[in-house]
């Protein structure tokens, strides 16, 4: 079974990926864009996909960042919604999670 130091662990790898990820993502955006309108409505096209991806990469840095206030907090594992604790397979599975199954399956 995973510690509280594990989950750490895990979530400032993650933490990591993402900064790297979205980097690569602002250093593509950033790239200088073909003058050929066929070629560049095709660029355009990729950047709307690494917008979202980047987007999403943001979101997820945002919960990982949360989830590690709750841990310095003391209040990583509980439900943020009804207080319970939540269960350990859930956080293995989603890491960065504020809220048990069952409040999870009600909010979504």
């Amino acid at each position: 079974m995973a510690t509280l130091k594990d989950r750490r662990q895990v979530l400032m790898a993650r933490l990591g990926e993402l900064d790297a990820r979205l980097h690569g993502i602002e250093s593509e955006l950033d790239t200088e864009r073909s003058k050929d309108w066929d070629d560049a409505a095709i660029e355009r096209e990729g950047d709307e996909v690494l917008e979202h991806l980047g987007q999403a990469g943001q979101d997820e840095i945002r919960r990982i960042r949360a989830a590690l206030q709750r841990i310095r907090d003391g209040e990583y594992g509980f439900c943020g919604r009804c207080g319970e604790e939540i269960s350990a397979e859930r956080l293995d599975v989603v890491p960065d999670t504020p809220l048990c199954r069952n409040c999870a399956a009600a909010v979504g």
